[in-house]
């Protein structure tokens, strides 16, 4: 992941001077930031805007696994899964803060990686990283992301405002993070059975990249402004479909019906999914790490997502006693049931 050839010592250069090293070329450019790395604290003024707060904590074993995740990779997507989280919101994301624990396996030239990828994110998104901290750690690499944005009060969605009747649309498609996982588990167990054979992900770069390089949907919130569409409920896609629709449905009061045959998934991603002898469906359902956005818009709404390319309906919202279904291409009723990705289950040993 980093070259043996150019290794500095974290301890030559102590916290603060990591700190300085980093964070030197930094430069801000949103508006609504007076003040970042160098003070106590950071200084925000999003002057009439509600303000937006997020954080995500990022650990080696759990989350990600180095032996396939490039570390420029780690820092990019780091950013991108909270970044997520605003745009879930209906916000914009502004600013960030970036904080690693870091083992003393970890040489200068490896964190320079993280944080690269890191500012990368932040100049593609237009987000000023204004703080954070370093640390040793005992358990490895530890990354934890908080990320700041704002919206006007009325435009501020929430997850529990779906209604009877409301479309339910996902933006892009899903199911291609978690066979992109399964690809890369399958060349890392063959590669520690025999390090002489190279991995072969040839032809597989879609579903590879949306798991090691996903994309948060600001294009999206966009978008919705710009056809003057204000969704009625949102919530990204981290866990899978299953789980963030009952996420709406439970914090909305409401049911759902949702249509396999209109769950967006991409060729490549189906494909994968039968070599590996998944169903496509359960994948898009419950594999998680897409990133996308699901919403619900008032059925009025309907002529205005109709004919745009990446976004997609895929059912409705019903009243509470109708349950939460998914409709099958062959008709059948199943209740959704989530099984989407758990951090605090126990991982099983390679």
């Amino acid at each position: 992941m980093f070259d043996n050839k150019e290794r500095t010592n974290l301890e030559e250069l102590g916290e603060f001077g990591l700190i300085e090293h980093l964070t030197k070329s930094i430069v801000l450019n949103e508006k609504s930031t007076v003040k970042g790395i160098g003070d106590d604290a950071a200084v925000l003024d999003f002057a009439d805007k509600k303000t937006l707060i997020s954080t995500d904590l990022l650990l080696e074993g759990i989350h990600f696994d180095l032996r396939y995740v490039p570390l420029k990779h780690l820092g990019y997507k780091a950013v991108q899964v909270n970044l997520s989280d605003i745009y879930a919101m209906n916000g914009i994301a502004s600013q960030i803060t970036f904080s690693i624990g870091l083992s003393s396996k970890f040489p200068l030239e490896a964190v320079e990686e993280i944080y690269e990828g890191a500012l990368i994110a932040c100049k593609k998104y237009n987000v000023d990283l204004v703080g954070g901290d370093t640390s040793a750690s005992a358990q490895g690499l530890v990354i934890s992301v908080t990320s700041i944005g704002y919206a006007d009060q009325s435009k501020v969605v929430y997850r529990s405002g779906a209604k009877e009747g409301d479309l339910i649309c996902v933006s892009g498609d899903l199911g291609g993070a978690y066979v992109g996982l399964q690809l890369l588990e399958r060349e890392k167990k063959i590669f520690l059975d025999n390090p002489n054979i190279q991995p072969d992900l040839e032809g597989k770069d879609y579903i590879v990249e949306r798991q090691l390089k996903p994309e948060a949907r600001r294009d999206i919130v966009e978008l919705l402004a710009e056809k003057d569409i204000l969704p009625s409920s949102m919530i990204d896609v981290s866990d899978g479909l299953a789980s963030e629709i009952l996420h709406i449905c439970k914090q909305s009061d409401k049911g759902c019906k949702i249509y396999e045959e209109k769950i967006p998934i991409d060729p490549m991603t189906y494909d994968t999914a039968f070599e590996f002898g998944l169903d496509p469906t359960v994948c898009a359902l419950s594999g998680g790490e897409d990133y996308e956005l699901l919403f619900t818009i008032p059925q009025s709404d309907y002529d205005k997502v109709k004919g745009l390319l990446d976004i997609t309906v895929i059912g409705h919202i019903t009243e509470p006693s109708a349950g939460c279904d998914m409709i099958s291409k062959s008709n059948k009723v199943h209740p959704l049931i989530a099984q989407g990705w758990n951090s605090l289950k126990k991982k099983e040993e390679n």
